[in-house]
């Protein structure tokens, strides 16, 4: 398993867009425009309630703020949700400086196991992309992602979560080396490698939020 790539350039800016409530009532919403080499355009609300969207170079404004709009209701849903669960989180007693620490040693520390874990369960997977990179990242919505260029993200959070939490986010990402989506062959291949993997994601969505420091 190599370790080495590089990253895509990323242009980034902040806009503003004005949706509207199912009562009629219009918000003001941020919104960060990340821009890549990508070739579609996502729409994701982080856990701190942020909306940002990640849209290819050359898509213009005017087709993203149409997809917002198109997507209305699911952010402001969104919002609201993530407004909840930041309500549930536990407050940290950390200064920042501190916890900048505390999040690069637990980074140093969750690398081996990480590495570990992929060389665990690699082996079960059929022929596939070579993994070319390994980053431990503080991702705010996701718990893990694979690129279509064999990268693979896991948040730092993992390492607060239960070890067979942590193997369903590692098994959960190599099988995107086979299939890119969460189409019914991708689950076939989780399910044939953690055949409880349901039981794991369900603690994941239900006690992610508390994981953190």
């Amino acid at each position: 398993m190599r370790l080495t790539g590089t990253k895509s350039p990323l242009k980034k800016e902040n806009r503003k867009i004005v949706l509207r409530y199912q009562d009629g009532l219009p918000v003001v919403m941020d919104y960060t425009l990340i821009r890549s080499s990508r070739r579609s355009c996502g729409i994701i609300v982080d856990k701190d309630a942020q909306l940002i969207v990640r849209a290819p170079l050359r898509q213009s404004v005017s087709s993203i703020e149409e997809l917002l709009h198109a997507k209305n209701d699911w952010i402001l849903r969104a919002v609201e949700k993530q407004r909840e669960a930041a309500s549930k989180r536990p407050e940290s007693r950390l200064t920042p400086e501190e916890r900048t620490r505390q999040i690069a040693l637990i980074r140093t520390r969750l690398r081996p196991v990480l590495e570990d874990r992929i060389r665990y369960f690699e082996p079960f997977l059929p022929p596939h992309r070579k993994i070319t990179m390994l980053r431990i990242a503080d991702q705010k919505t996701r718990w893990g992602s694979c690129s279509a260029k064999g990268t693979l993200s896991f948040n730092w959070r993992l390492y607060l979560a239960p070890p067979e939490v942590l193997d369903y986010v590692v098994v959960h990402e190599l099988c995107h080396l086979i299939h890119m989506d969460h189409s019914t062959a991708f689950w076939a291949l989780v399910s044939s490698i953690l055949p409880d993997y349901r039981e794991r994601r369900r603690w994941l969505k239900v006690n992610g939020s508390s994981l953190d420091i």
